[in-house]
């Protein structure tokens, strides 16, 4: 009889604990996830990898675990951050990682801190692109630069267009469609980049010709909206950087 008092005294506590650690867990995500803004997301990240230009965070939210990724930053597991919905990618092959994620969310407003103002954790969904000073591409014939293009896009818009740069971004199949970023060295105001959906396949550092439809104020929901864009662009003319036949 001693014995199974003693055993049932230890189930007892055993008990106790288990539930003394699931409420400290159901008070953690509680404390992270009261109020916040609409769309807003509030993760705990738990492993990180580091590459040269992102970095790659398993998080936890709602009791699901999933994968983000964020212009490089410092973080570590047990960070908390904040973001607007991101835009998923499937089957998202890294090369540097040489790993294939079958479910990724590329963020573009990670934040350690919550501002519940007005303005707080809306995405304009416009990407924050490097400018590469030390590019320089001359425009094809009959084409147009980046610079014109955003000098006189009231003048383009709706119709097709020309425009040849230096792929400094690509992403393969979201939405159905192929995103690339190109630069040709000018730019007009802040406006030094052209987003680009294509069928096409190019690679980072090609200098390629696209003839497409020039788009204003583009939204496709999931806050990714664009001042300009071209849509349904074919490469015509694809050359590798160091190629100067051009």
């Amino acid at each position: 009889m001693k014995k199974l008092s003693t055993n049932i005294g230890f189930l007892s506590l055993l008990a106790l604990l288990i539930f003394s650690l699931s409420s400290c867990n159901r008070g953690k995500n509680a404390a992270i996830a009261e109020d916040l803004p609409p769309g807003t997301h509030a993760v705990s990240i738990i492993e990180v990898i580091q590459t040269s230009n992102y970095t790659y965070l398993q998080v936890f939210e709602n009791n699901v675990k999933y994968w983000i990724a964020v212009a490089s930053r410092e973080a570590k597991a047990g960070d908390v951050l904040y973001f607007t919905d991101g835009m998923e990618m499937k089957n998202f092959h890294s090369k540097e990682l040489d790993r294939t994620f079958p479910s990724i969310y590329f963020v573009q407003d990670p934040s350690e801190t919550l501002d519940r103002s007005d303005k707080s954790m809306k995405s304009s969904g416009k990407v924050q692109m490097k400018k590469f000073n030390d590019i320089s591409v001359e425009p094809a014939t009959g084409g147009i630069s980046i610079a014109d293009l955003y000098k006189n896009k009231d003048n383009y818009d709706e119709k097709p267009a020309k425009i040849r740069g230096i792929v400094v971004k690509f992403n393969k199949n979201i939405m159905g469609k192929n995103w690339v970023h190109i630069q040709d060295g000018t730019s007009a105001d802040d406006n030094f980049d052209l987003t680009i959906t294509t069928m096409d396949e190019v690679s980072e550092g090609n200098i390629v010709t696209f003839e497409g439809t020039i788009r204003l104020n583009k939204d496709f929901g999931a806050g990714y909206a664009y001042d300009v864009i071209m849509e349904d662009a074919k490469a015509t003319e694809v050359k590798m950087e160091d190629d100067t036949s051009m």
